[in-house]
This record gives structure tokens, C-alpha cells and sequence, in this order.
């Protein structure tokens, strides 16, 4: 992110979205008052008469006629931050799951990167956490990983601290549940940081506790979601920035290889990272992942956290003819014992099937060959070219 964002303690603003938690509201109310923030709660249309508790509290109440949903609350709460001028929005849930006090744990790290989101880490180690609780946040974060590359440990937590900025550039779908997690996945592709910060969390017993989440209804909008995000993911062309970039740069090409590992180091990749992304990208490449080897480059880059364009790059190395022909007279060579010298209709046209087998056995020993040669090629070349400009730089 280029434009820099700033932060001060005076700039934040704490959320409360409220439905139908008129048993807690005020205890949490009253946490967040107790740390000197200033307080907005969202009634989304509660029919227990919830608000009312916190009648008395120097707080502002705002209210929607009918609910709308919990991502729907929030950016109520976004618009009256915006027009306060404050630089973030904190959220944290009405149902007492969460300690106020945890609030500083957030600010923490928000003051160390304040361009980014923040998320609170539940510690899950408490023996009353429900397994579903369990299980739906290491669901999520798998989801999270493969769409982005970044590994969070508690996509589900609503306890976080937003920059307003960012929220308020960000094309959302979603207005309930799913607009947590839509708005993390497209931070990320918009180049946002996300960040941990570890938090208690408290469950009531079973009979007290009280959950909005509709398990058939909210459980399909997140797998509609997911697969969405997923395969946008996947598709080759890069995500808009959030914020301009500092100067447009000239594009990778295979044909410009010390160019093109100059423009990657500048991004912030290290030698390391390039070659183990060319290696992946050669070792997909090469083998006979016909028609889907971009998209398999892709997937594995974005589970991995490794550069995509330095993978998809490289993997043009393994264009037809001459790798795919090195594997089949290589798999041909396996089969019997001598290597194919008839190229004909027959032999390509007729007994493709069999020319299919031996592509694929040749590059089972050919790609990690391939792999361990380019990458390490690249891991020389940037590092060479990563020692020459730290040389005249200093």
C-alpha cells in the first residue's frame, strides 16, 4: 500500500453491532467506555428491546428499522466514523463473547501497521469452546489461505480493528455473516496487511448462549461465497490495488530475465521466495496438465504465499515442443528401453494415449530436475543482483 495511513488513539471509533444481545449489551458497553473510546452501537433491528439497556451510557445509538445484517450494521457504523473523521473502526460483538479490555491487545498492533486490518485470535484452549466453533474456524481458514496466500488464525473472530480508508474502498456483496470474510479476502487482493492479535474469549453454557447464525441459510451464502472468491482467485489477471501505486512498472517476461528479477526483488520477494516460486512454476509446467497448468500454478502460489508471476513466468519455459518432447522420449526411453525417432501420424496421431503415458512418466524425472536447475538459477541471479544494488546503495 502506497498511500500512508496514520494512526492515533483519538481516531478510533468502537462498533457495537447489536441484535437481539440486550442481556450483554451493556456489560460490553461499559467495558469499551472504561478504556476512554468513544462508542457507536448499531441496532440492527432487535425485537427484545435490547438498546434500551443502555440507556444512561455516553454513547451514540443508532438504529435500523428492520435488520439487515450484521456486515449491513457495520458500515452504518463505517459512514458515522467517516463523518467524525475517525481513521478506524473497531468492532467487537454485543454477546459478552469478547473482553473489552482486549481492546488494547488490538491497538497494539494497529499502531505498528496501521494500514492494516487487525483481527482478534480467540485462544481456543478453553475447554467449554464448542467443537463446531472449533472445526468453522479452521475451515474458514484454509478458505483464506488458498484465496490469498495469508495464513490467519481466526478468520470467523468479529473482534477487529479496521482502517476506515481501506473499508471504505472496498466493493462488498455481502451483508451479513459473509461480509467478514469477504472483507478479508478483498483487503488482501487489495494489497492490505492482515494481522493477529490474541485475545480471550468466553463462552456461556449451552443454554445461555445465544446465536444468530442460521445454520442452513448462512452456511449456503459462505459456500456460495468461497466459491466465488475461489475461483476469482484462480483466474490470471492480477487484483486492482487499493491504494495507487507508487510509479507503474514495466511487466515480467521471460524474455528479460535480469529485468524481471530486478522488478520481483523490488517488490519486496527475496531470492529465496523467486527461486522456490520459478521451481513450483517449472515443476507444474512440466508435467502434462493439459489446458489447466496455469490455474494449477496459480492455486499452489496462492496456498503457498509464493510470487505468482516469478511461477507463471517460469513455467513458459515448459511450453511445447521442447520440454513436452524431452518427457515423451524420456517416458519412451522408460517403456523401451531405446528412444522415439518416428514421428508420424501414426506415432503422434494414432497411439496418442500412448504418447500421453510417457509424457507423463518422463516428467515425473524430468520436472523436479527442471525444477532444482531453474530455481536454482534464479536463487544465483537474484542473489547476485540483490548484493550489486545493496552495494551502491550503500
Amino acid at each position: 500500500m502506497s498511500e500512508t495511513l496514520l494512526f492515533s488513539r483519538d481516531g478510533v471509533l468502537v462498533l457495537i453491532p447489536l441484535y437481539n444481545h440486550g442481556a450483554t449489551v451493556r456489560r460490553v458497553a461499559q467495558g469499551v467506555l472504561a478504556l476512554g473510546l468513544p462508542l457507536v452501537v448499531v441496532d440492527d433491528g432487535s425485537s427484545d428491546g435490547g438498546a434500551d439497556a443502555l440507556t444512561g451510557l455516553d454513547l451514540t445509538l443508532l438504529r435500523h428499522k428492520e435488520n439487515r445484517g450484521k456486515g449491513a450494521a457495520i458500515l452504518t457504523g463505517l459512514a458515522h466514523a467517516a463523518a467524525q473523521g475517525m481513521s478506524h473502526l473497531l468492532t467487537i460483538d454485543a454477546d459478552g463473547q469478547h473482553d473489552p479490555a482486549d481492546i488494547e491487545a488490538l491497538l497494539a498492533v494497529q499502531v505498528q501497521d496501521p494500514g492494516s486490518i487487525v483481527v482478534g485470535k480467540r485462544d481456543f484452549t478453553a475447554a467449554a469452546v464448542p467443537g463446531g466453533s472449533r472445526f468453522g474456524r479452521q475451515f474458514s481458514n484454509f478458505w483464506l489461505q488458498l484465496q490469498t496466500g495469508i495464513r490467519l488464525g481466526d478468520v470467523q473472530s468479529g473482534f477487529r480493528c479496521y482502517p476506515v480508508a481501506v473499508l471504505e474502498r472496498l466493493k462488498l456483496r455481502q451483508s451479513r455473516y459473509a461480509f467478514e470474510v469477504e472483507v478479508l479476502v478483498k483487503a488482501a487482493w487489495g494489497g492490505v496487511a492482515l494481522r493477529d492479535a490474541p485475545i480471550s474469549v468466553y463462552y456461556p453454557p449451552g443454554d445461555e448462549r445465544i446465536s444468530h447464525f442460521d445454520l442452513w441459510r448462512d452456511n449456503l451464502r459462505l459456500t456460495l461465497l468461497n466459491s466465488h472468491l475461489t475461483l476469482r482467485s484462480l483466474l490470471p489477471w492480477p487484483h486492482r490495488p487499493l491504494f495507487k501505486a507508487e510509479a507503474e512498472q514495466p511487466g515480467v517476461s521471460i524474455l528479460r530475465p535480469l529485468r524481471s528479477l530486478r522488478l520481483l526483488l523490488a517488490e519486496h520477494s527475496t531470492p529465496l521466495q523467486l527461486a522456490l516460486a520459478a521451481a513450483l512454476g517449472v515443476l507444474l509446467g512440466a508435467l502434462p496438465l493439459i489446458a489447466c497448468h496455469t490455474i494449477a500454478i496459480l492455486a499452489a502460489c496462492s496456498f503457498l504465499r509464493l510470487n505468482r508471476v516469478a511461477a507463471v513466468a517460469a513455467s513458459q519455459l515448459c511450453m511445447p515442443p521442447i520440454v513436452p518432447a524431452l518427457c515423451i522420449e524420456v517416458g519412451y526411453f522408460l517403456r523401451h528401453g531405446e528412444f522415439l525417432t518416428e514421428i508420424s501420424l501414426r506415432t503422434l496421431g494414432y497411439q496418442f494415449l500412448e504418447r500421453l503415458w510417457e509424457y507423463l512418466l518422463g516428467s515425473l524425472l524430468l520436472a523436479p530436475l527442471l525444477a532444482l536447475v531453474v530455481g536454482g538459477l534464479v536463487f544465483l541471479l537474484a542473489g547476485a543482483l540483490r548484493r550489486t544494488a545493496e552495494e551502491s546503495l550503500g
